[in-house]
């Protein structure tokens, strides 16, 4: 490692030996493991600037956490932490942490659960206190922080403090991974853990077979958060025999090593003893894991696969089923949404990766590039189910930002006599991150939404990516209502709140009690119940709705944005008059519910559903024109709508166009793969034309989309007794007479 102000001597290989070219050969390989950290001199400032940036890094990562909202994974993970608490608390008497019926926590570790659960206890924080998620949100700041200094260290391991600093920057500025620090519990915790272990793992086998003490220790904690928080910490396990493996034979002369038992035996007990301390400390933080320590980590890395969460996603402009999501999935998120300093560093990277190899330790230059893109081959591979972006993949960012630094680092060093040109190249990097800083800078309460010039920033992205796909900005709605002293303690009504981010709602507002009440109401079932505001974010929907501008909607009294782009819609609602012309629909009340509905329209114009419930109650009083009117209203502000379109396929069945209908109904379906009422009607418009096998083929597909459809049972019963099947047809009539 070179010394401040000093340059370090390159490695003198020893007089070459008498016998021919293998020895040669090992002794050139060992020459490239034992290559100085930089051959460049570098200032005795550079250490301090490097802890400089890392102290301020750390200030300001646990400074942003204290704004952050609360998450919509939080429900799930503030649960498991209770019941992780009572589980060490009763000393396993409590065992409701070993199963959690309404979803998979259980087969998560629990490091960061059990860490600030027990500190939330200490301090007598409830979940209805700010201040419990505030100290979680601190402690995942902190241990984004750990991600980032990791991440650097490996850096400087490898080039030196100047380049160490370069990857310290380009993390800090990063704006997903400095968002996500501020309120993940899941990405980055594992995210910490892998890049400690990748750090020491190269420290300790940098020192063979004498590693620092510290360095092991670290190796070994690296590995216990991983695992410790997800079952994917096995990797970095993996990582470790691989590269002490290849460390081992590169070093010592390659396959004809291994007859060194002395040597194989250091490397053997350094990576047992240390997987086996790291794996041990892991299953202490992982009540399923302590059940059956060598089976069920395997178990819960199996059972990801079957137990992943499939959800609706809007990528490229289309609201997708994440389990249908194209490969290229993460590739164009990450793509669109890390700096350009790191995308310009990554092509640099490889472009000069020969060069890389010959002047620093080749096998730390590969772990880099293979720790950061093996992931996210492998999932590109696989198939994998991810969803919000490439958040699953943020254990895999931090490597590539190692890459990049290693560029730019390089290519400043090569103008190192011409100090212009050196500080032109930085000056360089550091326009390139002007964009994402200035994000940062701007939005600090939700950085995490950034997208980079590629897409045209965020403005580009609306309508085409998710944005707040968490939610968190639901706080900065319940901030606006307390501002205007609509939510306080003295209130003299209760207040009523609608919202698909029930728990982050109802977490903010707990402190009111009863005088305010959060009711969980999904965007297109807004108006089944009654409310005094709304708070939603741009999540689930639909993606047509926000590219057409028809989003915030007309009664929207306060709009939280980012760069302009709104990001959650504060909603009034003034008369009710959607939820009583909704209620009238349902009771058959077709008067009522026209002249509420028309109300509501002519208050909220672009209220999709106040027009779609329109159509219905007109197209079920017979007003099929008004009907269809209504209907085409609806879809301009939402394409997607499902029931506009069915009404619309109906009225042209009304007017006997059954060609008309049937391109509507199909064109529904597109649309929405999960249309049941679209299946049902092409059924019977082949069956009018007397093609009953297509119509049984649709009816099979209406009902599993929606096994309930007891109009699609008794179509297809009446089939098949018109067929002469009546043993099919008893069948499906069984089905239905068991659905409630």
């Amino acid at each position: 490692m070179a010394k401040s102000g000093k340059s370090t001597p390159k490695y003198k290989a020893s007089k070459p030996a008498t016998s021919p070219a293998k020895p040669a050969a090992a002794r050139q390989i060992h020459d490239w493991l034992e290559r100085p950290v930089s051959e460049q001199p570098e200032s005795p400032w550079l250490p301090k600037i490097f802890w400089g940036l890392a102290a301020l890094g750390f200030v300001m990562l646990v400074a942003l956490s204290f704004g952050s909202g609360i998450n919509a994974d939080d429900k799930f993970q503030n649960d498991y932490s209770a019941k992780l608490v009572s589980y060490y608390s009763t000393f396993g008497a409590d065992t409701s942490a070993l199963n959690v019926p309404d979803g998979n926590m259980h087969l998560y570790g629990g490091f960061f659960e059990i860490v600030t659960g027990f500190a939330n206890k200490a301090l007598g924080y409830e979940s209805s206190d700010l201040a419990y998620h505030n100290l979680r949100h601190a402690s995942s700041a902190v241990l984004g922080w750990v991600a980032v200094l990791c991440t650097a260290l490996l850096v400087r391991l490898i080039a030196g403090w100047q380049a160490g600093s370069i990857a310290l920057v380009i993390m800090l500025l990063s704006p997903r991974f400095v968002g996500d620090s501020m309120m993940n519990p899941k990405d980055i915790p594992f995210a910490a853990g892998y890049m400690m272990a990748l750090y020491n793992m190269a420290a300790v086998l940098n020192r063979m077979p004498r590693p620092g003490r510290w360095n092991l220790v670290g190796l070994a904690a690296g590995l216990a958060i991983a695992l410790a928080v997800r079952a994917g910490g096995l990797l970095p396990f993996a990582y470790l025999g691989m590269f002490a493996g290849l460390h081992f034979l590169l070093k010592n002369g390659g396959l004809a090593a291994l007859s060194n038992t002395k040597q194989l035996g250091r490397y053997a007990v350094m990576v047992i003893g240390v997987a086996a301390a790291g794996y041990l400390l892991a299953v202490f933080f992982w009540p399923y894991a302590l059940q059956s320590p060598l089976k069920n980590p395997f178990v819960a890395l199996s059972k990801f696969s079957e137990l992943e969460v499939k959800i609706r996603v809007l990528y490229e402009g289309e609201n997708i089923m994440s389990d249908k999501t194209p490969w290229h999935y993460p590739v164009k998120w990450m793509l669109y949404t890390i700096p350009l300093a790191t995308l310009v560093g990554l092509v640099g990277y490889v472009v000069m990766l020969p060069q890389l190899l010959k002047k620093y330790n080749p096998l730390w230059i590969l772990m880099v590039l293979f720790a950061g893109v093996f992931p996210v081959a492998y999932i590109i591979v696989k198939h994998s189910v991810i969803h919000d972006g490439w958040r699953h993949l943020t254990f895999a960012y931090p490597p590539l930002v190692a890459a990049a630094a290693l560029f730019w680092n390089e290519l400043s060093n090569q103008f190192s006599g011409k100090k212009a040109l050196q500080y032109g190249v930085l000056g360089v990097m550091a326009a390139l991150l002007l964009d994402s800083a200035a994000f940062i800078a701007t939005n600090p309460k939700y950085p995490y939404t950034y997208f980079n010039p590629l897409t045209g920033g965020i403005k580009g992205a609306f309508g085409q990516f998710e944005t707040d796909y968490w939610g968190i900005s639901t706080r900065q709605g319940i901030e606006w209502l307390e501002s205007q002293g609509i939510l306080k303690p003295d209130m003299p009504e209760s207040v009523v709140i609608a919202t698909n981010m029930y728990y982050a709602v109802h977490k903010l507002t707990e402190k009111y009690g009863d005088k305010v009440k959060v009711k969980y109401l999904k965007w297109e079932r807004r108006c089944d119940d009654a409310w005094d505001y709304g708070l939603y974010p741009t999540r689930f929907l639909d993606g047509a709705t926000l590219q057409r501008g028809k989003w915030p909607p007309d009664n929207a009294v306060h709009i939280v944005e980012a760069n302009g782009v709104p990001l959650l819609a504060v909603l009034k609602d003034n008369g009710r008059n959607c939820t009583l012309g909704s209620a009238s629909l349902k009771v058959g009340d077709w008067d009522s519910a026209i002249s509420f509905l028309q109300k509501e329209t002519a208050a909220v114009p672009d209220n999709d559903l106040a027009w779609s419930s329109l159509a219905q109650a007109y197209f079920n009083a017979s007003k099929l024109e008004e009907a269809k009117a209504a209907a085409e209203k609806a879809l301009d502000i939402s394409p997607d709508d499902m029931q506009a379109s069915n009404l619309l396929g109906m009225y042209w069945l009304q007017k006997g166009d059954v060609v008309q209908a049937k391109a509507q109904f199909e064109g529904s379906l597109k649309r929405e793969p999960s249309n049941a009422a679209a299946y049902y009607y092409l059924a019977l418009i082949a069956r009018s034309q007397g093609d009953d096998q297509t119509a049984l083929n649709d009816l099979m597909k209406a009902i599993q989309v929606a096994p309930n459809f007891k109009a699609a049972y008794e179509l297809s019963a009446q089939i098949y007794e018109a067929t002469g099947n009546t043993s099919a047809a008893q069948q499906f009539r069984a089905a239905m007479n068991q659905i409630k």
